[in-house]
């Protein structure tokens, strides 16, 4: 979705779940009205979502699937893909290269995460309700936690995140993934009802990786001190966060608060 009188614009790449068109995810008719570009992929068309590594690009890039305990999982093979998608956006003369943003929601605002942390291209990363080991902190959060998404979809990660199924044993937590994304901005986005994700625990999660702008003489996070009510904006640093009512998908409201 490129503007076509040869103006660089900002451009949005955003990793969809579903193939280009109009869906509850993209709504098209209304994002061509911003001043921006769009590049939409479908996760599935990169490979599929689930423990087969012979799919799409899978085999190219893992050639003998999970074979190590370090092996990246599908996860990391859409981030890869992203930032393939990022090499060609940058020979389009519509793409002002110096403001370039990823959006992904769930597991894709995951993927986002990672994509932002791998590729510091990407000016801006813009995770949307995307909860356990996304922008959630790991601890004391309610809803999703590993031992559950291991067992569910064991094939996003590599297999040594199951060593923190007992998370007592954890030497890390979400916010350091966030703390990558400095100097850049970062977007955490939740929804109010998206008690799996725990919107708590993601804006926590920007509480916590906001050093990561301070120690670099930046804003960080600003914020007040308590928890964010239905409806909140923050917006005045480098790591932003927004809580919109109902539950878990990636609405029309979520775009307008990003693009603002």
């Amino acid at each position: 979705l490129l503007h076509t009188d040869g103006k660089p614009r900002p451009t949005v790449i955003l990793n969809n779940f579903e193939p280009m068109g109009a869906s509850r995810y993209f709504p098209i008719e209304e994002l061509s009205e911003f001043d921006v570009n769009f590049i939409a992929l479908c996760y599935k068309d990169i490979t599929s979502d689930d423990g087969d590594f012979t799919t799409g690009i899978a085999p190219i890039l893992l050639p003998n699937g999970q074979d190590t305990d370090t092996t990246c999982g599908k996860i990391g093979i859409w981030a890869w893909a992203n930032m393939r998608v990022m090499d060609y956006a940058l020979t389009l003369p519509e793409t002002d290269a110096k403001n370039v943003a990823i959006v992904g929601h769930s597991r894709l605002g995951k993927t986002a995460l990672v994509t932002g942390m791998l590729d510091s291209r990407f000016k801006y990363v813009i995770s949307n309700d995307s909860g356990c080991s996304g922008a959630s902190i790991t601890r004391a959060k309610e809803g999703e936690h590993i031992d559950f998404i291991t067992k569910t979809f064991p094939f996003w990660f590599c297999k040594n995140y199951t060593n923190y199924i007992d998370e007592s044993k954890l030497t890390f937590d979400q916010h350091m993934l966030l703390a990558t994304i400095a100097p850049r901005t970062l977007i955490v986005g939740s929804a109010w009802d998206d008690e799996w994700a725990d919107p708590d625990a993601e804006y926590l999660g920007c509480v916590a990786a906001s050093k990561a702008w301070e120690n670099l003489g930046l804003t960080g996070f600003v914020h007040p001190d308590r928890l964010p009510t239905v409806g909140s904006v923050f917006d005045e640093g480098n790591v932003c966060y927004q809580i919109r009512p109902d539950g878990h998908y990636l609405s029309r409201r979520d775009w307008n608060v990003y693009f603002d």
